[in-house]
């Protein structure tokens, strides 16, 4: 059976794997996953409702995506984009998106998401009942939780080299306490913003093509030919390391693939994990795309 390779693919690098793939568009189609329903970390993968609102935002002439915004000191938590720019930077609504997404840079995230609102994403989530899905703030907040359970302000040093001692006590990796899924969930948003379903087609079309500009491809695109087209969003904390997307095959096919990773190990670079989500997202489209 499907899920028992899928336990294999990810017992040989010593995670713990949750997986979910679905047909985009066939309604009650074959699906392929292991601990599909399970609750898991979403890290930055949060952030593809959060691009939705802002897409619906600008489809709906609330905001002007053209105009300009400040990033500033208040986000910069270090890391890659403008978070981890020196000076502030001023750039416009639809570049904000473009990096949030692309680069997952959490200065963006965090100004988007206070530009179109806690209640705006709640509502992507609660209109395709998606009850089980729930966006706790954005990045600020998640670094303040931090902050709270360790009782430190110095939260880049602390997740910049990390110790089972501290990862233990936080709850930005537990998924009972922190911004959270399930696969099966992820792919359902998936699917929606792919058939128009998530927003308006104008909002769902500019996801799709923001989407498909991420810089990475060592993880779920790692797993598949390059005539493939991936679209997806990374998520990465502490023993967290995920992704969830759409790959578009030549043949018109497309599947929604969520991944998601718990690991024993705290490295920063694990390319054997990294490696695996490929692995296993490929393994799940090849078990829809057989003809048995």
């Amino acid at each position: 059976m499907i899920s028992g390779l899928l336990e294999k693919t990810f017992a040989d690098v010593g995670v713990e794997g949750f997986v979910h793939a679905r047909e985009v568009g066939v309604e009650n189609g074959p699906e392929a996953g292991l601990g599909a329903d399970d609750p898991v970390v979403l890290a930055s993968v949060f952030k593809i409702p959060v691009a939705v609102a802002f897409a619906e935002e600008v489809a709906a002439g609330r905001l002007d995506e053209t105009g300009r915004t400040l990033v500033t000191s208040r986000y910069r938590v270090g890391g890659i984009g403008t978070a981890g720019c020196a000076d502030d930077v001023e750039m416009s609504w639809r570049d904000a998106a473009l990096f949030m997404m692309t680069m997952s840079d959490n200065a963006a995230t965090d100004v988007v998401f206070h530009r179109v609102g806690q209640a705006a994403v709640d509502a992507v989530l609660a209109n395709l009942g998606l009850g089980r899905t729930r966006v706790l703030g954005c990045c600020e907040d998640l670094f303040a939780s931090v902050a709270a359970d360790l009782g430190t302000d110095d939260v880049e040093q602390v997740l910049g080299n990390p110790s089972w001692d501290v990862v233990g006590k936080l709850s930005i990796v537990d998924p009972e306490r922190t911004t959270s899924s399930t696969p099966r969930e992820i792919t359902t948003l998936l699917d929606a913003i792919w058939t128009d379903h998530a927003a308006s087609p104008e909002a769902c079309g500019k996801v799709r093509s923001i989407m498909a500009q991420q810089v990475w491809p060592h993880r779920l695109g790692s797993g598949f030919p390059s005539d493939v087209r991936i679209s997806a969003k990374t998520g990465t904390l502490p023993s967290v390391r995920n992704e969830a997307g759409v790959v578009d095959y030549p043949d018109g096919r497309r599947y929604a693939v969520a991944v998601f990773t718990r690991s024993q190990s705290l490295d920063l670079r694990q390319p054997a994990v990294d490696a695996v989500i490929g692995r296993a997202g490929r393994l799940a489209v090849d078990h829809l795309r057989s003809p048995s």
